[in-house]
């Protein structure tokens, strides 16, 4: 299957990066290259642009789309998590942006096998990185009743939760849950009929909550932006697109914290803390895509962008 995604939010992303020709970009979730390519198109001969994605089909579809530019375009299989070291390696000592778009991609989604749709029978895969052992199958099997109950709560926000969970602790007493399609009607069985009549796909939730655990989607994000903002150089920027709450809500937490850290009390009349600001933020209320864009696009109805620049001017 072709490697198909359409970049959400692009023309607002490229717009907020301001690129410049002589500068050093970093795409963190490369995926099928749709922001890099526009990125790269406004690079001078002394601009670089470094790709990150740890799917390996989308490492071999950005290389083949990026090759008309591979002059100035380096491409590594990695998680973003791990950015700063793979900048370091390559010698690279401060980036004028960065752009983490962390929707999944229409390909993984609509390549069958990988196990993240639940619109058909499949293996219950859900890695992004096929190189890791684990699997969702080994998370619906192998977690606590109690453990399967928080993640539906907390990452797929599903009321329906506790009876989720106690349904497939039920089902694999008898035996393994193998497949997508046995998971899909476990979940149906757990939710009220007059509420799977509306409101979307009955398993939607549990799937991106099953896929925000396996994949350590929130940790990831949480444990590298820090590290990432103080890569930029003055007056660079990060973009992030999120498509879920919580990680709207900790890109959020973030840019505010590096926006202001002091620590101190509110009525001292001058910091003593010495946290001094990294920079500001630009969206003060996120980006959201235009009507035009929801129409074509119905998977970006969830996308929200935020932007950080770094203190300093260029």
């Amino acid at each position: 299957m072709e490697f198909s995604h359409k970049s959400v939010l692009l023309k607002e992303t490229i717009e907020q990066l301001k690129v410049k020709p002589d500068g050093t970009y970093v795409d963190g979730t490369l995926g099928g290259a749709g922001h890099a390519l526009e990125v790269v198109k406004q690079l001078g001969a002394s601009g670089r642009f470094i790709g990150i994605d740890q799917d390996e089909a989308a490492i071999t579809v950005s290389k083949e789309r990026l090759s008309p530019y591979e002059d100035k375009v380096h491409i590594v299989r990695s998680n973003y998590k791990d950015m700063v070291m793979v900048l370091k390696n390559l010698g690279i000592t401060g980036v004028d942006g960065i752009v983490l778009d962390l929707g999944v991609s229409s390909y993984q989604l609509d390549e069958v096998s990988r196990g993240f749709t639940y619109r058909e029978d499949t293996s219950l895969d859900m890695r992004m990185d096929q190189r890791q052992d684990k699997t969702a199958k080994d998370i619906v099997n192998e977690y606590s009743q109690s453990d399967l109950f928080r993640i539906i709560r907390d990452y797929g926000e599903d009321k329906f939760a506790s009876n989720i969970a106690k349904h497939i602790v039920a089902y694999r007493s008898k035996k393994p849950i193998e497949t997508t399609g046995e998971l899909v009607e476990i979940i149906k069985a757990a939710i009220p009929m007059k509420v799977r009549a509306v409101g979307g796909h009955p398993a939607k939730r549990t799937f991106q909550a099953l896929r925000i655990e396996l994949n350590h989607e929130l940790e990831v994000l949480k444990e590298s932006l820090d590290g990432m903002i103080d890569y930029l150089n003055p007056g660079g920027r990060i973009c992030i697109i999120t498509f879920h709450s919580l990680e709207d809500r900790i890109v959020k937490s973030i840019f505010k914290k590096a926006e202001n850290p002091c620590t101190c009390p509110p009525n001292f009349p001058v910091c003593a803390c010495g946290n001094l600001p990294k920079g500001k933020v630009i969206t003060r209320k996120p980006i959201l895509p235009s009507e035009e864009e929801l129409i074509e696009n119905k998977r970006s109805k969830s996308a929200k962008l935020r932007v950080f620049e770094k203190i300093g001017t260029v």
